[in-house]
């Protein structure tokens, strides 16, 4: 499953799952540009944890929510990986955990238009690129509460079940071009946040006993990303451990 010679853009990669998706793809032999918005310490550690294993990153800064701030990320990414784009990894997300009736307007935009907007104008911005080649792999990630509603975040969920519809509609559309668009739907994933090291996940909650890991998603995104799943387009695969089927 070698990616060698690949270029990838990873949205929110200066932390948790973002940086766990660049850091594999980089150890697989994808260049790949590091993208933050407010980040950029965490954006460096990243490159920084790449060049320990000779991978090779750049950083690049960009608002999601803000579509020429976008081109420009596009434009400037391109130009660094020699005008070639195969990989678009959305992931950048905000998730503001504000209950149903204390959400106020401004906030309900931002979030859809990082969440939802951002995915889907990332997506045209590079397209070109790859309809050039005539190659592309676009992974978005979603989360298992775009089908399993939640009490901390309705609007949060919202943008994530539209997310799979987003990929299921792309996947038709850029079709002909040799693009697929696939997307990932991570359960609890330890992102050094909210999961203490010292707790012990819930076995009735957890079947694996574990929580996943970024390296869980990392894997999966590589996976598709290869030559070898070059007939999955439009899928939503649910990376929970089963969480959600008990």
């Amino acid at each position: 499953m070698s990616l060698t010679g690949k270029t990838a853009i990873v949205t929110g990669a200066g932390t948790g799952i973002g940086r766990g998706i660049a850091l594999e793809l980089a150890r697989r032999g994808v260049k790949v540009a590091i993208h933050y918005n407010a980040s950029e310490a965490g954006a460096l550690e990243t490159q920084r944890l790449i060049g320990q294993f000779g991978g090779d990153s750049f950083t690049v800064q960009a608002d999601v929510a803000d579509l020429e701030q976008i081109s420009r990320m596009i434009e400037s990414a391109a130009a660094e990986l020699g005008g070639s784009i195969d990989i678009l990894v959305n992931n950048a997300a905000l998730q503001l955990n504000t209950e149903w009736f204390n959400y106020t307007e401004d906030q309900f935009d931002r979030v859809m238009n990082v969440n939802l907007k951002g995915y889907w104008q990332c997506m045209q911005a590079v397209i070109p690129y790859m309809k050039h080649k005539g190659f592309g792999r676009i992974i978005n990630i979603s989360s298992i509460h775009g089908k399993r509603p939640t009490d901390f975040d309705a609007v949060y969920c919202m943008t994530k079940g539209a997310i799979k519809m987003l990929g299921r509609e792309s996947a038709i559309e850029l079709a002909p071009f040799g693009i697929t668009v696939n997307t990932i739907a991570p359960g609890a994933i330890d992102v050094g946040k909210y999961i203490k090291a010292h707790r012990q996940p819930n076995p009735k909650k957890f079947p694996l006993g574990r929580v996943g890991l970024p390296s869980d998603v990392a894997s999966l995104v590589c996976y598709i990303a290869s030559d070898e799943t070059s007939f999955l387009t439009g899928a939503t695969i649910r990376l929970d451990g089963a969480g959600t089927l008990v």
